[in-house]
């Protein structure tokens, strides 16, 4: 039997539209991310005569979030880019690469509003940010 085929987790990629649109790599300043490619919803269906439950798949409900080194970096900062997504009116657009970005690679994508940000100090240890982003419609799994 093979080696299975590892990947390290400092090589995942994850990018989102600042509130003026443009894409950023936030890759930099996260120090967790979960909740990709995420549920979704099953409606039970069972009926009389069953021997066992019977489900019927629908909606997503992906939550993302995302834990990270605070920053007021202008470009690529924790607060320059949820800040103002924080109280933005449109959905912004995200990828993430769990396995990094080399051409071939999964893909996933989506859009998203910020559903909270909250920054968090403790005396002897980094100031961290925590990203909740509620995805609307569905992930799209591709390739890069």
């Amino acid at each position: 039997m093979a080696d299975p085929v590892v990947f390290d987790a400092q090589v995942q990629k994850f990018a989102i539209q600042d509130s003026g649109g443009t894409e950023r790599d936030i890759s930099d300043y996260i120090v967790s991310i979960a909740g990709l490619p995420g549920p979704r919803d099953l409606n039970e269906a069972t009926t009389l005569n069953r021997s066992g439950r019977a489900y019927h798949p629908t909606l997503e409900n992906v939550t993302i979030t995302l834990e990270l080194v605070a920053s007021q970096d202008a470009t690529y900062g924790t607060d320059t880019i949820f800040g103002p997504l924080r109280t933005h009116t449109s959905t912004r657009t995200f990828y993430y690469g769990p396995f990094g970005s080399t051409g071939g690679y999964i893909k996933y994508t989506g859009s998203c509003w910020v559903r909270n940000y909250a920054i968090t100090g403790r005396v002897g240890n980094l100031l961290v940010a925590t990203v909740e982003l509620q995805v609307q419609g569905t992930i799209t799994r591709t390739t890069f």
